[in-house]
């Protein structure tokens, strides 16, 4: 297939938020007289395209074809048109959206300041095979311009619609193109031409709302759930009738608001104090539907103005769920409801963030915050299928590296995020992709992408260590639960590096480069020593430097002890921690991945049950108790952003320790398990599932009234799977057998 580089645009104008440029419509007219035996076409539309062959749309993606920075990555899709082309006069048209294209409405991240910035552009290649003969047509001056009824839209501040634009049959052959205008040939961008092979975005179910409330002169529909999407609008308007509908996710005082969703730099600058707008006006007559075409939201509350009381029904709006198609792997439920909350929380925000890659929120940015990504890849793995898109983002996360090897903490960006907002816990994603898809799927997609880029990331950080060998860049353990409670960052960045080489020795190992391995395997353990040497401040409690809850179970987790008598010494001084905090979690998110895998692993699981649900402030369960129905950025309200997923290693935490799925936990492949559950006391059931390589595992235990575990097993043939009771407990008096399907007793000792 070719990847044309011959781009057109409808104009040269770009839409800002001072002036409003509609989205164009673009068509290609031609006349077959006779039928190719195969046809194809290989479409890119930057920012956004929508397809339609002959009037019928067949867009494989809602956002399509992806979100890049066009001057590392210009992405291509594929369609086969064969059967859709006729005898005689034929169409191909499109309409385009601005995207990352032109981000003017991402200006606190200086999207509107790119190089790549400019209007929307179209490049495609039409492949015909007619009797042997290859015919093909191109983007060029015979691609006719019409301004469309969009007249503004933005990836984040939403999409204007006027009805009364509309032109009857514009992607369809016979229409009148009179007053269209020839597109306009524009320069290509410097990106690599690749197919997207990614999972589409798609629409997943409707909601409707659960309530409509009046607010001064509009209505508040509340759907119930915080999840993303769109408002599909269904309206008997009146000619000329201007409706308006913002998306936001809270209710303050009574009162719809969007105050936790918009920035305030927004109004100091000039810019319009609003996204997540949809605006439609009507051309009436009959019923109208409107759903927007270039744009999403994240949210759980519309609010409508500009209709009447009697139009005001639930019929009025349909709240269209939408994420990238990313499939169920794995779920979990216990007897704990608060968990079983949690993990539907869990999973909504990591769908709501999931728009070809993963998100950080779904309304106020709508980036690729890396860390973000990096702190929920298991998790995500574990409950869904995204490796697929990961490999695609990952393609992205190694373009975006600069000269030096350094990562912006966003991907994509316009230049934005080198100088804050990265450091070695948000470069992690570098890492953390091609490793736990390769732990856990045998999928090394993402380690032969990334293979040259970790190197240059290890020299990079090389350069930045300082005359103790540690380092001290970019972010460390964001949103503490405790204010002014902060893990210092020369301790998380210099760990964080550690584990990264560590990982990245793994990988090059699995891929056969045993010198890049050898020379990861020899950094990890320099950074090491140096840690132990200079942050490991009491050797005898094993306190490392800040006394903090995250530092103590970072060093425990990440393998900072010598032995198991220090490892001893240092669990003993995390646990005098929590307790200080009167058994909060005290940790931020880099902490907070760790700590409760640290307390389970050593026979706190109680402890760590006890900090997750507990309904006061810093914890999960206030979630609960405050009305979140997806994770919160923080653990204390006010939340902040109210759908976050970087929180969400517990449903990892669930699968992995409750129901003990855990997968290659030696590193020998993804085609061995070990069932190793931990039984916390005041759990009685706990039922998870994970689809492996080899099929499902499932496991499922009941607390019996004597003490003992009834412990079920669906194991799949093919597995290479082993047993192992936890702390205090024995199966067949043993401590580890080989787990095959049918039901276990577990004892205690």
């Amino acid at each position: 297939m070719l990847f044309s580089t011959r781009f057109v645009s409808a104009t040269l104008e770009k839409t800002s938020t001072e002036r409003n440029v509609p989205a164009p419509y673009l068509r290609r007219d031609f006349v077959l007289s006779r039928l190719p035996q195969k046809a194809e076409i290989t479409v890119c539309g930057l920012g956004f395209y929508k397809i339609f062959i002959n009037g019928k749309h067949i867009t494989k993606s809602f956002l399509a074809p992806y979100i890049v920075n066009p001057d590392q990555l210009i992405p291509y899709d594929t369609y086969d048109i064969t059967e859709l082309l006729t005898y005689g006069e034929n169409v191909i048209a499109f309409m385009l959206g601005n995207g990352m294209q032109n981000g003017f409405d991402g200006f606190v991240w200086s999207f509107e300041k790119a190089n790549f910035i400019s209007a929307p552009k179209l490049a495609f290649a039409l492949e015909m095979t007619l009797d042997g003969d290859k015919k093909v047509i191109e983007a060029d001056e015979k691609v006719m311009c019409h301004p469309s009824p969009i007249y503004f839209d933005g990836l984040r501040m939403g999409e204007k619609y006027d009805a009364r634009r509309e032109i009857p049959n514009w992607n369809k052959p016979g229409c009148d193109v009179s007053d269209w205008t020839p597109a306009i040939p524009v320069n290509a961008d410097a990106g690599e031409c690749m197919f997207t092979e990614i999972r589409p975005i798609v629409k997943v179910r409707d909601i409707a709302p659960i309530s409509i409330t009046k607010e001064d002169d509009a209505y508040v529909y509340d759907f119930g759930e915080n999840c993303a999407g769109l408002t599909r609008l269904r309206i008997n308007g009146s000619y000329g009738q201007h409706i308006v509908i913002d998306h936001g996710e809270l209710i303050k005082n009574g009162k719809f608001t969007q105050e936790n969703i918009i920035f305030s730099s927004a109004a100091e600058s000039g810019h319009p104090a609003y996204i997540q707008r949809t605006e439609y006006i009507c051309h009436g007559g009959d019923l109208e539907e409107y759903i927007p075409s270039f744009t999403y939201y994240g949210f759980r509350y519309a609010k409508v103005s500009g209709i009447t009381e009697e139009q005001a029904t639930p019929e009025l709006l349909t709240y269209e769920v939408m994420n990238t198609e990313l499939g169920n792997r794995g779920d979990f439920r216990c007897s704990d409801e608060i968990l079983n909350t949690l993990q539907e929380m869990t999973r909504r925000a990591t769908c709501a963030n999931f728009f070809h890659f993963p998100t950080d929120c779904p309304h106020r940015e709508k980036n690729g915050w890396t860390a973000d990504a990096a702190l929920s890849a298991e998790q995500a793995l574990m409950n869904f299928e995204p490796e697929d898109n990961y490999y695609m983002w990952e393609k992205c996360i190694c373009r975006a590296m600069d000269n030096r090897g350094a990562l912006p903490g966003i991907v994509p960006t316009g230049g934005w995020g080198f100088h804050w907002g990265n450091g070695p816990a948000w470069d992690s994603v570098l890492i953390y992709l091609p490793y736990f898809t390769a732990v856990l799927r045998d999928d090394l997609r993402c380690a032969k992408e990334a293979s040259g880029a970790m190197l240059r990331y290890f020299h990079y950080l090389s350069t930045r260590m300082d005359q103790n060998g540690l380092l001290e860049i970019g972010l460390g353990d964001w949103c503490p639960a405790i204010k002014d409670y902060n893990a210092p960052l020369i301790f998380t960045d210099s760990v964080i590096s550690y584990d990264l080489a560590v990982k990245a020795a793994y990988l090059y190992g699995r891929l056969g480069e045993d010198a890049e391995a050898d020379y990861c395997r020899a950094f990890a353990e320099k950074i090491r020593r140096n840690i132990r040497e200079h942050l490991l401040e009491d050797k005898v409690e094993m306190r490392f430097k800040g006394a903090h809850q995250s530092v103590q179970a970072m060093a425990i987790f990440y393998g900072l002890c010598d032995s198991d008598e220090e490892k001893a010494r240092a669990l003993e001084t995390l646990v005098r921690y929590i307790h200080d905090k009167d058994d909060h979690i005290g940790t931020g998110v880099l902490g907070g991945r760790v700590i409760f895998r640290v307390l389970c692993d050593n026979g706190y699981e109680d402890l760590a049950i006890k900090m997750i649900t507990r309904s006061d402030e810093p914890s999960y369960g206030c979630m609960i108790r405050d009305g979140l129905t997806a994770l919160g950025e923080q653990l204390s309200p006010p939340y902040c952003s109210l759908n976050h997923h970087f929180w969400g290693d517990i449903s990892a935490l669930m699968i992995e320790y409750f129901a003990g799925i855990r997968i290659n936990p030696a590193l020998k492949g993804a085609k061995t398990a070990q069932i190793a559950p931990v039984f916390p006391k005041e759990m009685s059931f706990v039922e998870g599932y994970h689809h492996s390589l080899c099929g499902r595992i499932r496991s499922e235990w009941k607390r019996l009234d004597n003490g003992e575990i009834l412990l079920s097993l669906e194991i799949p043939e093919g597995l290479e799977c082993e047993l192992v009771a936890p702390l205090g407990y024995s199966v067949r008096g043993k401590k580890r057998l080989n787990a095959a399907t049918g039901d276990y007793l577990i004892s205690l000792n």
